[in-house]
């Protein structure tokens, strides 16, 4: 894969900015985390989720990735519902 496999077409102005900020992190690890959780549950994610979401979008990758892996602990602010849905989706290969 190299890069999204969805299409932005139905998706609002603010949906579409996070979806491509999700793929063009500038680390490919990030890429493929954050834009594949993206490409599945971008659609579907409510209000809150989505700040959630564009919050994550604005931490470094270098800061990120050691969360996502488990290598540190995920700060207060960022230790969501929606983060753990995020390392949950590392874990399982997505389903087609």
């Amino acid at each position: 894969m190299t890069g999204t496999t969805r299409s932005s077409a139905d998706l609002d102005p603010r949906r579409r900015r996070a979806l491509v900020r999700a793929w063009r992190r500038g680390m490919r690890e990030m890429d493929l985390v954050l834009g594949g959780f993206a490409d599945r549950h971008i659609g579907a994610l409510s209000d809150a989720e989505l700040e959630a979401f564009e919050a994550l979008l604005e931490v470094p990758d270098n800061t990120l990735l050691p969360w996502v892996t488990g290598e540190k602990a995920v700060p207060t602010p960022y230790n969501t519902e929606l983060f753990a849905r995020l390392r949950a989706s590392c874990a399982a290969p997505p389903t087609t």
